[in-house]
């Protein structure tokens, strides 16, 4: 898959992911798609997401893997994408280390 498409489809995908649970994810807990991972061949995509609060991962996982089926008619409804990947749902722990670190930084800076 060229570099440029694969880009935009990953893109694609981010955008309607995210609009999908902004409409179907209860109040509980803040669900935020950091980011969308497609395969080489395009047949499948890992999209990765964070909660708040933190321990509330588990069961945003499991109600997001339960909505698969709709995910999946949510995207080929509303994108021109062609044949939807297979869509795999992965809790983004290198976003909640990002986050640590800049906390430490922070946490430094400010007891200079």
């Amino acid at each position: 898959m060229q570099a440029l498409k694969k880009e935009k489809t990953e893109e694609i995908l981010r955008k309607l992911t995210a609009d999908f649970v902004l409409r179907e994810a209860t109040p509980a807990s803040l669900i935020t798609v950091t980011r969308v991972e497609l395969s080489e061949t395009g047949k499948a995509a890992q999209l990765f997401f964070t909660t708040l609060p933190e321990n509330q991962e588990d069961t945003a996982l499991k109600f997001l893997m339960r909505k698969g089926g709709e995910l999946n008619d949510f995207v080929k409804k509303k994108s021109k994408i062609g044949i939807v990947p297979h869509l795999t749902w992965r809790i983004d722990y290198g976003e909640r280390n990002r986050q640590r670190l800049d906390e430490i930084t922070q946490e430094m800076e400010e007891s200079k």
